[in-house]
């Protein structure tokens, strides 16, 4: 696929990947052990223009491509996945629907500074009783005058602790299911707009994962993202965008993974020789060589549909089912290769290992994947295009 990508493109590859390796690498076990935010990463991921990629130049984003994009992603992601999942949701589903839903004065307010990686933001649809299925959830906006009130619980949400605005989705019209939910922009500091439990989890360590909580918070009418009811909409479109974020993550944590057990292979030594050696094992990283391979085909494939303009739903969806599936199986595949030490945190592969478990489940476990994706196939009596 790299000769067929554009001169920018390869030009992103390569400034992305030197980063990567010399900045965000370096620091990434260590920030796996303390959980600390990689905030100095961010602050120069701005600086490159990585937090609002796909952002216009007039909205201080960088004006790249997806498929410009996806291979940043992928770079970073290879690095530190903490540090991805940030860009990821900041770039896929923040930035994404203030420049697709949003005024002219949000834009101003809130793109710019997001795009330009002065502030990070959140998305908050998912709740404690409501994950998958949005209409079930029970936060609601009520207006009053010329505000809304808020009320409600936010639950695994993304940067909640170091963002500084979050779209928030809400039911403005409880009996019109889907149609009745709406999105907000609330800014962190406003009053009743708390910061709630953070998650300890498995992986993505230096990412924080947190609730949100608000009680009676008030923010202007004109706070509200596209007009009442949108909100759904709005939700479903930044996952797609973000689907194809998780496929770049996976990919870039599996290439990462597969480097790691390469590395490995050639340096270790059993019965007189490198295991690399080994026809058993040069197979095994053959396969893994190849699902790699395959996962980032459909992930640019996805993205240069969005480029063009195209329906991409079903191919995000696929995207992220497979390479999420995918960097399940080669972490698992390059800790088995390590033997012993892969169990171990003297070796990086036990974090590749950790990292990767959540990508089948969140912005849509690979379960909903699959209803996506029938969905499409058996709505569509001319048959699923793919490309």
């Amino acid at each position: 696929m790299t000769s067929e990508l554009t001169h920018e493109q390869q030009m992103i590859q390569s400034m992305v990947r030197e980063f990567a390796r010399k900045v965000v690498a370096t620091t990434a076990a260590e920030r796996d052990r303390t959980k600390a935010f990689p905030i100095e990463n961010i602050k120069q991921m701005g600086e490159l223009g990585l937090m609002g990629m796909m952002v216009p130049l007039e909205y201080e984003g960088a004006g790249a491509d997806a498929v410009g994009y996806v291979l940043a992603l992928t770079e970073i992601a290879a690095a530190c996945a903490s540090t991805a999942v940030v860009m990821s949701v900041q770039n896929s589903i923040v930035c994404e629907s203030l420049l697709r839903y949003g005024t002219e004065d949000q834009k101003k307010k809130y793109l710019c500074p997001l795009a330009g990686g002065e502030i990070i933001g959140a998305f908050a649809l998912t709740e404690p009783h409501a994950g998958s299925d949005p209409v079930r959830q029970t936060t609601t906006a009520e207006r009053n005058g010329n505000h809304y009130i808020i009320n409600g619980t936010k639950r695994f949400i993304t940067s909640g602790e170091n963002c500084k605005v979050a779209i928030v989705t809400a039911k403005t019209d409880d009996g019109a299911r889907h149609k009745g939910i709406s999105a907000f922009i609330v800014e962190k500091g406003t009053p009743g707009f708390m910061v709630g439990h953070t998650e300890d989890k498995l992986g993505l360590r230096a990412s924080d994962t947190t609730d949100l909580i608000f009680e009676d918070c008030r923010i202007p009418a004109e706070n509200i993202l596209g007009e009442e009811g949108d909100g759904f909409r709005i939700a479903m479109s930044g996952l797609d965008s973000g689907r194809i974020g998780i496929a770049a993550q996976s990919v870039g944590v599996a290439r990462a993974a597969l480097d790691a057990a390469v590395r490995y292979a050639r340096e270790r030594e059993q019965f007189g020789q490198s295991i690399s050696k080994f026809q058993g094992l040069r197979w095994i990283v053959a396969d893994m060589a190849t699902e790699i391979e395959a996962a980032r085909q459909l992930t640019l494939s996805a993205a240069a549909m969005k480029d063009r303009g195209e329906p991409y739903t079903a191919q995000a969806s696929m995207a992220k089912l497979f390479a999420s599936e995918m960097v399940n199986r080669i972490t698992g595949k390059a800790l088995q290769i390590h033997g012993g030490y892969g169990f171990t945190k003297d070796y990086p592969v036990e974090r590749y290992f950790r990292d990767a478990r959540v990508f089948t489940i969140y912005e849509g476990t690979s379960e909903i994947q699959r209803i996506v994706i029938s969905n499409h196939i058996f709505k569509d009596k001319r048959q699923l295009r793919t490309g």
